[in-house]
């Protein structure tokens, strides 16, 4: 895998999703910090980028061909998000706030970072469900929409709010949030490893929230680095399109 100090980090997971396990393990954000190149990520987490790119190089390109995101229409791309990801945080928030309920109130005056936790997770729960209902009754029709008259070379009437651009600037800014959250979760759980005291609840919920974080990171790079600029480019296409026909 051919990579420079300044390719950027989401660009880089876009191209082979298998890169994200090389980013995590350094502690290097793909999702929300995205946007930035292996350099400044680097120098932020004081690393040598060097070490990082020599880790990405031995990524195996035929295993990393067997799901390439980026070469799928954001129509696909929005089932899949939210058919996988969607689906996977509805279903699993019962499951931890059950778990998170239980265990602050037997050990939460031992393990006080489990009440926070439990506190985090909660704000965590009300701002992704309120932020996927946005992309499901807002964002991800008129995508949808967008593919479909650049197909068919159609018009479409102008969106409530305006630009593609609005609404992504405001979901990214939301992922930014979750994300935050997810990495203070993280840190106050010591890497999701329990106690040595831990009962087996603690150990199952550790699991679960480190099975949510990792789903995270990729539902927000999928969104961030692929779907987002795949709707810029298709609102692109469509006012060309609209150019075109008026010059006509």
């Amino acid at each position: 895998m051919q990579v420079q100090k300044d390719n950027k980090i989401g660009e880089i997971v876009a191209a082979n999703f298998r890169a994200a396990q090389i980013f995590e393990s350094f502690g290097l954000d793909f999702c929300c910090g995205g946007k930035k190149s292996i350099s400044d990520a680097c120098k932020e987490k004081e690393l040598n980028p060097e070490k990082v790119i020599s880790e990405l190089s031995k990524i195996d390109e035929k295993q990393a061909n067997l799901q390439r995101f980026e070469k799928w229409e954001a129509d696909f791309l929005i089932d899949y998000i939210i058919n996988n990801h969607h689906q996977y945080v509805v279903y699993s928030i019962p499951a931890i706030e059950n778990h998170l309920q239980k265990l602050a109130s037997k050990h939460g005056e031992k393990h006080h970072e489990l009440v926070e936790i439990q506190e985090i997770f909660s704000a965590l729960k009300d701002e992704l469900l309120n932020h996927m209902q946005k992309e499901e009754k807002m964002l991800f029709p008129y995508i949808k929409k967008l593919k479909l008259a650049v197909d068919n070379s159609h018009a479409i009437p102008l969106a409530p709010f305006g630009a593609v651009e609005n609404p992504l600037r405001v979901l990214e800014s939301e992922h930014e949030s979750a994300g935050k959250m997810m990495s203070d979760i993280n840190k106050l759980s010591s890497g999701y490893k329990p106690p040595e005291d831990a009962c087996g609840t603690y150990r199952v919920l550790y699991n679960e929230l480190n099975e949510f974080e990792n789903d995270l990171h990729m539902h927000i790079h999928l969104e961030n680095n692929i779907l987002f600029p795949k709707a810029l480019e298709l609102e692109s296409k469509l006012a060309m399109i609209h150019s075109g026909a008026a010059n006509a």
